[in-house]
């Protein structure tokens, strides 16, 4: 899952696509189907942005329960 403005951006780069199915219905999401110079800060990066706002969707309790977006 991705913000509007990476979703915009990936969408244009070569070895990632909107993610088939999910990206139809209107979600941001990317699905990496072939890019293999991707750098893994650039992999770790994405997905840390993708866990944390899919973690803000889950209830305050679970979040609590989970550790998750604590300040």
């Amino acid at each position: 899952k991705t913000s509007e403005s990476d979703f915009l951006f990936l969408s244009d780069e070569p070895g990632y696509r909107p993610a088939p199915y999910l990206a139809s219905r209107g979600m941001m999401w990317i699905q990496q189907y072939d890019a293999p110079d991707t750098e893994d800060d650039e992999l770790i990066y994405y997905i840390e942005e993708s866990h944390h706002i899919v973690s803000l969707g889950l209830t305050r309790k679970k979040q609590k329960e989970l550790d998750l977006n604590q300040n």
